[in-house]
């Protein structure tokens, strides 16, 4: 064979490619794994439940309806509005109006006995049927009231306009914590709105006093528009009449 010649496969050598492949491949199979004893198997812990299912699981319970009017219009949920520096109101919770499509307020005043409210139910009524007939774009809406007599208490439930943005008291206070003050012009803006609501009602027929106008008392919308309301506040302490509203 001349020089530079390539060399036939397997020429020069003793061995054979394939026997040493297999012969090798036999070695490896016969090296077992190290036996390792199973650890006993654990049931898998539960799995966290997410924030946002635990919200979503919070509000359906707000949502819930707890009960109706009698005329099915309104639908208490469970969900409660802070009312606790409103004179003469017990509990106050979150409605939907199902025929506007709205939230209102479920406004309840417990009377602690039945001969209590008894005694003064036609001038409850008269007065409420007052305040329902007042319209003004700055005077929280009164929309329905209606009497639910037991066998040993009452209480009156009223639904009103439901002020989403909150008092007047809770914006200063936001506005405070933000080191900001409000200019003259907000001021004077403000105070327009709310003596044209109370010239309104001291022009009633019979007048309408408030007698609790307070920042408690004072709402504010989210575009500035200033509303009263508690009205009503003068007809209830502690489920009994104080002095008439009228």
């Amino acid at each position: 064979m001349s020089e530079g010649e390539p060399k036939p496969m397997g020429a020069g050598s003793g061995s054979d490619p394939k026997s040493e492949l297999s012969s090798s491949g036999a070695g490896l199979a016969s090296v077992s794994p190290p036996v390792t004893s199973a650890a006993p198997a654990t049931a898998p812990a539960p799995a966290a439940q997410p924030p946002e299912e635990e919200e979503e699981e919070e509000s359906e319970d707000e949502s819930e309806i707890l009960e109706e009017s009698p005329c099915g219009r309104w639908q208490k949920r469970r969900e409660e509005v802070n009312q606790r520096n409103v004179p003469g109101i017990d509990s106050a919770y979150l409605a939907m109006d199902t025929e506007e499509g709205v939230e209102v307020v479920w406004n309840e005043v417990q009377f602690s006995e039945r001969k209590n409210f008894k005694l003064q139910e036609e001038k409850v009524k008269a007065v409420f049927d007052n305040l329902i007939q007042l319209e003004h774009l700055n005077i929280v809406k009164f929309h329905k009231y209606w009497a639910d007599v037991k066998e040993n208490k009452a209480r009156v439930i009223f639904i009103t306009e439901y002020m989403s943005s909150g008092s007047l008291k809770q914006f200063l206070k936001k506005t405070k914590k933000n080191h900001k003050t409000m200019n003259e012009k907000a001021w004077k803006r403000w105070c327009t709105q709310i003596l044209s609501a109370l010239s309104y009602l001291h022009s009633c027929d019979p007048p309408i006093i408030h007698g609790n106008l307070t920042c408690d008392t004072i709402f504010i919308q989210h575009n500035g528009l200033i509303k009263i309301g508690s009205v009503f506040h003068r007809i209830f302490a502690n489920g009994e009449q104080t002095s008439p509203l009228l």
